[in-house]
């Protein structure tokens, strides 16, 4: 297959990530050129990488032919540089969240759909080994029926970090601890279990900024199965756990660590022969991103050479999102959100 020609827009904290992902795919990938609104950090990426710099979306678009475009700017700009990506018929790849509001979600998804291009919405940790063998335990029904589920994602952000940029900590460009931090977390609530039916929440705020940095999240799921999400930015003095528990009539599994990187507890009522060999998944981190950024560009490399639908596609991060936008609802009003959200 000819190389992908691709361009990040949006050279910050996350995009390195991608920067890693992009090298180690050099034989499927070509990076033509980046894009940021910051001068110096611009340049010092673009000179970093021998690729052009562009200080607009519009003026890369129009001086690069393009078949992807990675944007890792801030969540609130998301929807908007999307439709704009459409428009040129060039393929979307977005970080998490995709957008901060249901509709800029639903319109970036119309968007690429109406322009006939792809949108990819970057869900890295699905690719966690961890995580892929509790996605085998469940698929393959080993948990029965699950009865509880408690997500917790206890990691601290001080107020330097939000005072890094202005858009940090804001409703319209980043959203707050359940929709930036714990995104996702919150993506695991419909991928691992199912579709979601009720939400009940409330959130907090310490740090000097608008959005939350502690929530809580009650959930009902349609079949019946009753979690939580418990999530806050201010823990001390560091990130301590980023986890999930799930029990179930014929089985129990926790996953800890400080980003769901450590198989703490497994046991089925039925064995597997792969269950003397689930310890080997747990891996050391030092970054909550996880390690599976690489794995993320391999199936959307697949999915250019085989012309398939993203496996993690527009309509699959808008899972997600309906259920961020119920907490915060639920947040707001004191009111119990049923989904699907009325639109």
């Amino acid at each position: 297959m000819k190389k992908i020609k691709l361009a990040l827009v949006g050279c910050g904290r996350i995009s390195q990530k991608h920067f890693d992902a992009i090298a180690r795919h050099k034989d499927n990938i070509n990076l033509v050129a980046v894009c940021d609104n910051d001068k110096k950090v611009l340049s010092e990426k673009s000179k970093e990488l021998a690729v052009p710099g562009f200080e607009s979306l519009e003026a890369l678009l129009e001086n690069q032919k393009l078949d992807l475009v990675v944007l890792t700017t801030p969540s609130g700009l998301h929807s908007e540089q999307a439709k704009i990506c459409a428009r040129y018929g060039v393929h979307v790849m977005t970080e998490k969240p995709m957008a901060t509001r249901w509709k800029d979600g639903l319109s970036m998804v119309k968007a690429c759909d109406d322009n006939g291009v792809k949108l990819f919405i970057v869900k890295q940790n699905r690719y966690n080994p961890t995580l892929q063998l509790l996605k085998k335990a469940i698929s393959d029904g080993r948990f029965g029926k699950i009865h509880m589920v408690n997500i917790n994602v206890f990691w601290t952000r001080p107020q330097e970090y939000y005072d890094q940029a202005k858009w940090r900590g804001t409703w319209e460009f980043d959203g707050g601890a359940f929709m930036n931090q714990a995104s996702h977390y919150v993506d695991l609530l419909d991928w691992l279990v199912g579709p979601v039916e009720k939400i009940q929440a409330m959130v907090s705020t310490t740090r000097k900024i608008e959005v939350e940095d502690t929530g809580i999240m009650n959930v009902k799921w349609r079949q019946g199965t009753l979690g939580s999400v418990n999530v806050t930015m201010l823990t001390y003095p560091k990130n301590l756990e980023g986890g999930i528990t799930i029990l179930g009539e014929s089985g129990s599994v926790i996953l800890g660590g400080v980003a769901l990187n450590e198989i703490k507890h497994w046991d089925f009522e039925d064995a597997e022969e792969y269950d003397n060999t689930i310890f080997e998944s747990n891996y050391d981190t030092d970054s909550v991103y996880g390690f599976g950024h690489y794995l993320y560009y391999e199936n959307m490399i697949k999915s250019f050479t085989d012309d398939n639908h993203p496996v993690i596609d527009g309509r699959e991060g808008l899972k997600s999102l309906e259920i961020l936008i119920a907490a915060y609802l639920s947040a707001r009003d004191g009111k119990t959100i049923s989904l699907p959200i009325e639109y």
